[in-house]
């Protein structure tokens, strides 16, 4: 069982002999403490040490271009400068029967083996004649790139005969333009519809029959909107928006913090009311742009195709499906927001006396509302870090030639033959050594931002702790003194312990994340169980991990306070403090939800207003064309929403713990009493009783 907390916190004679906490006090929450799971702090900076080893690993193996752009037949990157494609982004098949044969539904022929090179546009069939497009000069063709590039990748006029007869028999070093091609995501798409100039004049030339068949249009199309393609679009889109990335998802919600943080502390009594009414603005106002962009509304629906093109053709991809999607669950979202603001009109007069006992903290703690800058300082050059290596792990891997035994024969410049001997393409190869690196990346990334979070929430906490014990007296001493002695306690003493918890916390979720994949993937396989007890047991799995989850963080967010009080270690703060809790569970639970109700929905206005800025910045020309053209809002702006989430809980931190603070120090102080707090500031009775007569008159 606990003991009291009165011989060791603040009960100690001030300078002038007196026992009282104001005065000569310098520090409140003063006795002997120690380190604690010293362990945990090793495995921390250990972990560290991997974290930067891993992402070494992926910034001397990867390449964010792999992410975008395509290989060509000699296995160099599409784009890549160091081998001479700076410019030449776009990945083009030269060989539109090798296009056909990978399409084929029993083919064995894969499209990663078909013949290609890197240009800068397109190629387009001649009106009047035959274009050409041959391969990279070499040998004894005396071009350089650019003038290849000036010629539009045609030199057919300066062939030999020899050559000539090959390039009419599709095996180089020149290959007609028969089909109109069309920029896709940096791949040029083959459009099953062979220009009737082009291939008369090919079959006039005695050209080899070139089949026209949709299957051409279908083989590209798939290469295109493969998962993993996909996957390193959205990653890519991320390293793209930057700009965005800094803005929306570290300044804008800085700065929105800071306003609520201020707003909060001068006009208390109606920002519950504001939040509310705030929240579900914005929510409507990002569930439209997720319309708008999934074409549902308007004409700005996104498209796959970069550049000008044929009006009347059209290309599907999995990243507006992805957006019908995310617009069908922001809808549902929606709508239980909306319901759940009308279900807690009626309780946000509670809420508002409930903060207003934060509000009065903050007004005497004056350095609460500056010090959330040093833990996001701290977050954002750790994202900046964690970001940039995240994309080069994504991009690592092994460009190895495929080991294929299809017909792949074409003209080598160099040996001055056709060759069939190592003519089958490239691909990048991802080791199990790479998912691993990626996965401890994320779970790392993870673990981090909890960690830093947990420091900022317990030194806030030993501040609030502070001011709670010295009755809420103000001195020169209270307020700045509490805030920097509190983040001395944490590094001298604690910091062993908040790697535990925000490590029990990691790995739960990714615990929890594990089991969900699992879960998708066991539904694709098998339907879910039709009778009722298989659907209940599937649900209700699905219900306790949650409540798993976020009984850990409560747990945890609760331990954090005790561990700034008391300064035990992880496990016995929490029991403490889950002891605090149940044994005056009916005299706090409904003031505290409340509280937590309103500052969640504070943190998801600063998160859906960093999001709603992204869609902005992102509906711009430079991010819908060219280079820099991203695939889909939608991971960009997920993120944005992430960044905005974090920022704000580490700001309004201050808000959350100095309310859980405030009430288990209450507790704690009604329980060495007897039952009536000693050390409670006026507010805190006058709100609590407050509280005891809106439930009699709300139930």
């Amino acid at each position: 069982m606990r003991g009291p907390l009165g011989p060791v916190i603040g009960r100690y004679p001030s300078s002038d002999g007196n026992a009282g906490m104001g005065g000569g006090n310098k520090d409140i929450i003063k006795h002997n403490r120690k380190c604690r799971d010293v362990v945990f702090l090793v495995m921390f900076i250990g972990f560290w040490v991997a974290m930067i080893v891993n992402s070494s690993f992926g910034f001397n193996l990867g390449n964010p271009l792999r992410l975008n752009f395509g290989l060509d037949y000699k296995g160099n990157v599409c784009g890549d400068r160091h081998a001479d494609l700076r410019e030449l982004e776009l990945r083009y098949w030269l060989n539109p029967n090798q296009v056909y044969q990978s399409g084929l539904k029993d083919s064995k022929f894969h499209l990663s083996n078909a013949r290609s090179i890197c240009l800068m546009d397109c190629p387009i069939p001649s009106e009047d004649s035959l274009n050409w497009v041959c391969d990279y000069p070499d040998g004894d063709i005396r071009l350089k790139v650019d003038d290849w590039i000036d010629r539009n990748y045609d030199y057919f006029a300066d062939l030999t005969p020899e050559l000539r007869n090959t390039s009419l028999q599709l095996l180089g070093p020149c290959y007609p333009v028969i089909f109109p091609s069309v920029n896709v995501y940096w791949t040029c798409q083959l459009i099953a519809r062979a220009s009737n100039v082009s291939m008369r004049h090919w079959q006039q030339m005695g050209g080899v029959n070139i089949i026209e068949n949709i299957a051409i249009d279908k083989a590209i199309h798939r290469s295109i909107n493969s998962r993993s393609a996909v996957l390193k679009r959205y990653v890519a889109d991320v390293g793209k928006a930057w700009p965005v990335l800094l803005v929306c998802g570290g300044l804008v919600p800085l700065f929105l913090s800071v306003i609520w943080l201020l707003m909060i502390r001068h006009f208390v009594a109606g920002m519950p009311w504001i939040t509310v009414i705030l929240f579900n603005i914005l929510i409507i106002s990002v569930t439209m742009f997720y319309y708008v962009k999934a074409g549902w509304i308007g004409n700005d629906a996104i498209s796959p195709i970069i550049g000008e093109h044929d009006p009347y053709y059209h290309v599907s991809a999995r990243e507006v499906s992805h957006l019908h999607l995310a617009a069908v669950v922001m809808t549902t979202v929606m709508i239980i927001a909306f319901l759940s603001s009308i279900a807690i009109v009626r309780r946000i007069l509670m809420a508002t006396s409930v903060l207003k006992v934060a509000a009065k903290v903050i007004g005497e703690v004056h350095a609460l509302i500056i010090f959330p800058v040093i833990p996001y300082v701290m977050l954002a050059v750790f994202f900046m870090f964690w970001i940039s290596a995240a994309l080069h792990l994504f991009s690592s891997g092994t460009v190895l030639q495929n080991d294929c035994s299809a017909n792949c024969c074409a003209y080598d410049l160099k040996s001055k033959r056709v060759s069939c001997d190592q003519c089958c393409g490239y691909r990048l190869h991802y080791t199990s050594h790479v998912a691993a690196a990626i996965l401890f990346h994320l779970f790392g990334g993870y673990w981090a931002t909890q960690f830093f979070i947990a420091c900022s929430s317990t030194v806030i906490a030993g501040s609030v702790a502070s001011y709670y014990w010295a009755r809420g007296e103000t001195s020169p001493e209270i307020p700045f003194l509490p805030v920097f002695s509190s983040m001395k306690r944490l590094i001298r003493y604690s910091l062993g312990s908040i790697a535990l918890g925000s490590l029990i916390v990691s790995f739960v979720e990714s615990i929890r994340f594990i089991l969900e994949a699992l879960r998708r993937r066991l539904k694709l396989a098998k339907p879910m169980p039709g009778s009722w007890l298989g659907k209940m047991v599937f649900h209700s799995s699905q219900g306790c991990l949650r409540c798993i989850s976020w009984t850990i963080k409560s747990v945890n967010r609760n331990a954090y306070i005790m561990i700034a009080i008391t300064g035990k270690g992880f496990f016995k703060a929490s029991e403490i403090a889950t002891e605090l809790i149940i044994s005056n569970i009916l005299r706090i639970g409904k003031v505290n939800v409340l509280g937590d109700v309103i500052l969640f929905l504070g943190k998801l206005c600063v998160s859906l207003t960093s999001a709603l800025f992204a869609f902005l910045m992102l509906d711009t020309h430079r991010y819908k064309s060219a280079h820099n053209k991203i695939s889909s809002p939608l991971f960009p702006v997920l993120v944005c929403w992430i960044l905005g989430y974090i920022v704000a809980t580490l700001f309004f931190g201050v808000v959350e713990m100095s309310i859980d603070t405030i009430i288990l120090s209450f507790c704690q102080d009604s329980d060495e009493h007897q039952g009536t707090a000693q050390y409670a500031p006026p507010l805190l009775m006058e709100t609590l009783n407050d509280q005891n007569e809106m439930q009699r008159l709300t139930q």
